[in-house]
């Protein structure tokens, strides 16, 4: 019997709770040259053509989708609002392995291969960056638009040595239909799956396990960025992380800082997941608001 081994990637990914339903299929493109045709999602927060999420990243654990970014108890977030707070280099430190990475989405239609239907195409931040500015082009615009869209020039390489492959995006010179047949633009916009039967919402109580589990077992000391904390055995940083692992209950109920209470911002006033690419007063307390001011930027 011949085995399916994406079958079987599919099939550990939902035993594990990283994917909740098999029929959203992701993109996974190898070193080549790709024509894929982007489709709208049913529909989107604030109008945008693209859908973002934000996962954390600890240890072996796959991808764990950020709570906050939907208005929800983060215990992560809670801990990494604490360490930022204290403006001490060797938080930040911490804080930074435990900050939150962006990906967008966007359903596709790959040329030649349309036979697979709609797939979900996941991108980091240059490309999502490029993907936007399309819409702003005056020789592009809406490149999703059924009738009068673009197709997408996909390239992928992959240098010597390098571990990740490089992706490059441009749209083709000339708008095209989804379809020349009605019946089948139609159907690939039906098709279009809902983004959140994507991923499972894992609960507090898991996360916080995750990330207890994961500070337990020496994560916080890991200096793979080449920054050494010391070989003291108990420093303010382990005083810090054991606190916040004291406040942190299975129901999420830590307090959060009195600076949130104040803070409308973005979504209606929900929490943020930590930025933490501004510079920090050492040894001082830093002003939460501007610290989580700009929600997508990354390293």
């Amino acid at each position: 019997m011949a085995v399916d081994l994406e079958a079987i990637r599919k099939r550990v990914q939902e035993l594990s709770g990283q994917r909740k339903n098999s029929s959203v299929q992701l993109w996974k493109p190898t070193v080549g040259e790709y024509k894929v045709r982007g489709l709208p999602w049913k529909s989107t927060p604030d109008g945008m053509p693209f859908v973002e999420r934000r996962f954390y990243y600890i240890g072996n654990n796959p991808g764990i989708l950020a709570p906050s970014q939907f208005g929800k108890p983060d215990p992560i977030n809670d801990l990494l609002r604490k360490l930022y707070s204290t403006g001490k280099p060797e938080d930040r430190l911490l804080a930074k392995k435990l900050q939150p990475k962006m990906r967008a989405y966007m359903p596709i239609v790959v040329r030649g291969q349309e036979d697979k239907g709609v797939l979900v195409w996941s991108f980091g931040k240059t490309v999502y960056q490029k993907l936007l500015g399309f819409f702003t082009d005056e020789d592009a615009g809406d490149i999703l638009d059924p009738e009068a869209g673009f197709d997408l020039k996909v390239t992928i390489t992959q240098a010597q040595g390098k571990q990740f492959m490089d992706t490059d995006v441009s749209f083709r010179p000339k708008s095209t239909k989804l379809s020349d047949d009605p019946e089948t633009a139609k159907k690939w916009l039906e098709a279009v799956p809902n983004i959140d039967d994507m991923y499972r919402q894992k609960t507090p109580q898991e996360i916080e396990k995750i990330l207890n589990d994961w500070l337990a077992g020496g994560g916080a000391d890991d200096n793979s960025d080449g920054s050494s904390r010391g070989d003291k055995p108990q420093d303010e940083l382990d005083q810090l992380v054991n606190e916040v692992k004291a406040e942190v209950k299975p129901a999420a109920k830590a307090e959060a800082p009195k600076a949130e209470a104040k803070r409308g911002g973005r979504g209606g006033g929900k929490k943020a997941d930590a930025d933490l690419d501004a510079e920090a007063p050492t040894g001082k307390a830093t002003d939460l608001d501007a610290a989580f001011a700009e929600l997508t930027k990354e390293d």
